[in-house]
């Protein structure tokens, strides 16, 4: 069903007549360049090289090695991450309009807030630097102050916690399968059902803490009624249109590298065992 979908939606882009095909990826790029979205991309690929080292430090009887590295550099290819969302993307958000979106993240409030996201991203990199965050957060008083309640605020107003669960459930179940399909492990398709599901409470937990940690960390130069004004933006059709696309996007994107890093990573092991 999913290849026929696909299918569908590339003929029928076919049968548009040019102009309005430009229009609408004129459309697009001029959101993603307003969200920032090249920045994003290069932001992930730094995240994917690090867990790559992670995956073979805990998984590879050898560690990484320059084998492994070009493998991880190749799967986590910025380009191509983009073009997977940007095709997700556009099936989902559809030809809703994008004048109220781009009025916002062309603000000085939302540049601030696209760039704040971005390299808070970046930093939370250094595991020194997340762990700190995390327990900042961890002390907070609840009921929460001003600040921190706009942030909960904009979380639920996206949904994240759940949004970012499903994500992670998804890739995890992908990851499964890559290393099943690649003969790295012996796991029916139960098996990795059951074995993801396992993990919802725990991931969670975890998803909750790493969000309110991370957006403490990006938005603590803005005000409350910042924040507010992006969580409102969220409960806009467009803005919810917007959130729904972007998960399309990146859940298709996960998936992909999560099967592909699976089968890798069975590769690489075949390899170290022979």
């Amino acid at each position: 069903m999913r290849k026929l979908l696909t299918l569908m939606f590339v003929l029928i882009c076919a049968a548009m007549p040019a102009h309005a095909q430009t229009q609408d990826a004129e459309r697009i790029d001029a959101l993603f360049q307003a969200l920032g979205m090249k920045q994003v991309f290069v932001v992930m690929r730094e995240e994917g090289l690090a867990y790559g080292e992670d995956l073979a430090a805990d998984m590879l009887p050898g560690g990484s090695g320059p084998a492994w590295k070009g493998l991880v550099s190749r799967i986590y290819d910025p380009v191509k991450m983009e073009q997977v969302v940007r095709t997700a993307f556009e099936s989902s958000f559809g030809a809703t309009d994008t004048a109220s979106l781009i009025a916002f993240f062309d603000s000085e409030t939302g540049r601030r807030i696209v760039q704040l996201e971005i390299e808070a991203r970046h930093t939370v990199l250094d595991k020194v630097v997340e762990e700190a965050a995390r327990e900042r957060f961890r002390s907070a008083d609840v009921p929460y102050e001003p600040h921190l309640a706009a942030i909960a605020a904009y979380i639920g107003a996206n949904d994240l916690v759940e949004y970012n669960v499903v994500g992670a459930l998804n890739a995890n179940y992908m990851f499964f399968r890559g290393l099943t399909q690649g003969g790295a492990m012996d796991m029916t398709e139960e098996d990795i059902l059951r074995d993801v599901w396992a993990q919802e409470d725990e991931t969670r937990e975890d998803t909750r803490e790493w969000l309110f940690a991370y957006l403490m960390l990006a938005y603590e130069p803005l005000s409350a009624a910042q924040i507010r004004s992006y969580a409102e933006l969220s409960l806009t059709p467009e803005g919810k249109a917007l959130n729904h696309a972007l998960f399309a996007g990146f859940d298709r994107m996960y998936g992909d590298i999560s099967l592909t890093l699976g089968l890798a990573l069975a590769q690489q092991m075949e390899g170290e065992a022979l």
